[in-house]
């Protein structure tokens, strides 16, 4: 496309973007009516690829009938909620589909928690039935005795490899059983836009993980600005996804933007760093779906001479960094690159629609950029107690206005919901959302007279790791539950070539311990055993006590500063190096590779 064409039609998405309403909550709208769609309008078209399986968009529509149909006959209603925990393939996507058709609520489990998280995951969403894939039966079977979901009743197992039998405690859910009506259901043609489709488990900044709300209203406008204005995609494309399903980015960014204009999606369980441009020429996918870390570690992987030799015209995610933006983007021969910055929660965010370098693009919804103390982690306010706008170019917390356009939908905890809000930031009467990461205002040159932004830091108290967000709060209560540790501090510390920042834990033993008399087995034990692999501390640092601010609050920035450098720390300092599964003494040998990008973390 010319210079002058792609002007024009940038300028009518940007007024696309300013004049558009935000639709009616009473329209209807779901992701199981897009299917409905695409199945009578071109039924053979791929719908999905997968391993070694190929869907088309009716076979895609029948098996979700299907599914639909068996759980209408075990009673689930709109409005009721049901857990999918399952790992990233075509009947997941069944499931969800299934789940939409009946106006239900799909509350997707993140696959890497287990025991305490997963327990608190299904409990808070009051989830009627489980529906589980055949590969996650074990960790679901380990805390089934702490739900109170019936054996042989709510819980719904879906085969995987065929390895594993059929539970005594779990019903047999079949996508294929052609004993079951594939017809459509009537319920799909009542679901609006209004009613809410998922649930996406975030961390927040204290205590378990908290489901946030997702309706069809959010879910769907976020797909149609994916497709339409950061990939520029029509049905002929093809997506690669290799995001997990459970996440918003994976699903709505990636999945469901395919969906709305068609186009097919190969999706794979994994991320896999050696088979990715492989699979990406051999489906000859022209876009992928991506968070930064993994093209970080596409950048690391070896150069080859067919580095530019793929099919992949645009790409859309988060978190690309600047550092390798250009790097990346001319190596891989890549046109468009459609950075988005958002939250699960959140009421707004980010969108690189104009294809500029280095940035998260242009606003979707009213922002304020305004002062914040990172050292004190708190808002900086003037003497009337309101929020200080800062000067354009300086970082600053990044706060989204909630109005008619950009509302909070919130999490299912009102409490939590409300202490993402904050009343009369600016002006008295005003409501903004919280958005807890640190933003500024770039020049891009040329950009239609709109401001373009940039994203900094998170603050308080999550920081991001392995695509996902870990909540400090939550993983030292689960660290102090172990019987030799009696406070935990948690902290994201950076690694020289990694994104995000990697957890590190500041303990402190019972009386009587020390750093001497640690017994790392079973620390260790402790930590693998009840945190994800994402949220587990790559560092520890044994101290005598925890440094408190004079308010009494745990004194994070001077640990972060000194972080795991032995330059710095006296302390006794243990790392799980990759493979292990027992800390260590981190000495200076292994410090210097980490300090090299020798270790790949």
């Amino acid at each position: 496309m010319g210079s002058i064409a792609t002007f024009f039609v940038d300028l009518k998405i940007l007024a696309s973007a300013v004049t558009a309403k935000p639709p009616s909550s009473e329209s209807m709208g779901s992701v199981a009516l897009l299917v409905e769609q695409h199945a009578a309008s071109h039924p053979q078209g791929v719908a999905l690829l997968c391993e070694d399986e190929v869907v088309t968009w009716q076979e895609l529509n029948e098996r979700a009938n299907r599914v639909a149909g068996s759980l209408k006959t075990q009673g689930i209603l709109r409005g009721d909620c049901i857990s999918l925990f399952m790992q990233n393939r075509i009947e997941f996507v069944v499931q969800v589909l299934a789940i939409s058709k009946l106006g239900a609520i799909a509350s997707l489990i993140n696959t890497n928690i287990t025991r305490q998280q997963l327990v608190h995951s299904i409990t808070l969403t009051e989830s009627k039935k489980c529906i589980f894939g055949e590969e996650l039966a074990e960790p679901l079977n380990e805390i089934r005795e702490q739900l109170s979901l019936k054996d042989g009743e709510d819980y719904l197992f879906v085969r995987d490899q065929g390895s594993q039998p059929l539970p005594n405690w779990a019903i047999n859910l079949d996508s294929r059983d052609e004993s079951v009506d594939a017809s459509n259901h009537a319920e799909s043609k009542t679901v609006t836009l209004g009613d809410i489709a998922l649930y996406i488990f975030t961390s927040g900044t204290t205590g378990l993980p908290k489901a946030a709300v997702v309706s069809n209203k959010r879910m769907l406008p976020t797909a149609v600005m994916s497709a339409d204005a950061l990939l520029r995609i029509k049905r002929t494309d093809r997506m690669y996804n290799c995001l997990p399903l459970y996440h918003g980015t994976g699903l709505m960014v990636g999945l469901i933007a395919a969906f709305h204009v068609g186009a097919s999606t190969v999706i794979r369980r994994r991320l896999s760093i050696s088979a990715f441009w492989d699979d990406v020429r051999k489906y000859n996918c022209t876009c992928f779906v991506y968070i930064g870390e993994f093209l970080r570690y596409l950048m690391n992987s070896p150069k080859k001479p067919t580095d530019n030799d793929n099919p992949i015209r645009a790409i859309v995610g988060n978190g690309l960094r600047p550092d390798i933006w250009l790097k990346f983007k001319h190596r891989f021969g890549i046109e468009r690159i459609g950075e988005f910055y958002g939250a699960s929660e959140g009421n707004g965010g980010f969108a690189n629609v104009f294809n500029k370098d280095c940035t998260v693009g242009l606003g979707i919804a009213p922002t304020k950029i305004v002062q914040y103390d990172v050292a004190n982690d708190e808002i900086v306010r003037d003497k009337d107690g309101l929020c200080i706008e800062v000067k354009e170019g300086d970082p600053g917390l990044l706060l989204i206005e909630v109005t008619e356009k950009s509302q909070f939908e919130g999490y299912t905890n009102a409490e939590a919901s409300d202490k993402k809000l904050i009343r009369n930031a600016l002006l008295q009467g005003d409501l903004y959302f919280n958005s807890g990461d640190l933003m500024k205002i770039v020049e891009v040159g040329f950009a239609y007279g709109q401001k373009h932004y940039q994203f900094v830091d998170r603050v308080g108290d999550t920081y991001r790791w392995k695509s996902e967000n870990v909540s400090t709060n939550e993983v030292g209560e689960i660290i102090n539950k172990h019987s030799d540790i009696i406070f935990t501090n948690i902290y994201g510390v950076e690694i020289p070539g990694t994104d995000g920042r990697a957890g590190m834990a500041a303990i402190v033993m019972r009386d009587g311990l020390n750093a001497d008399s640690i017994d790392l087995h079973s620390v260790s034990e402790h930590i693998i055993d009840n945190l994800p692999g994402y949220a587990r501390p790559i560092f520890i640092r044994v101290l005598d006590e925890l440094p408190t601010t004079t308010t009494h609050k745990l004194q994070k920035n001077d640990l972060r500063d000194q972080a795991y450098h032995l330059g710095k720390v006296a302390n006794l300092l243990l790392v799980m190096k990759p493979g292990d599964t027992v800390y260590s003494k981190l000495d200076s040998d292994f410090y210097d590779r980490i300090i090299r990008r020798e270790i790949a973390f």
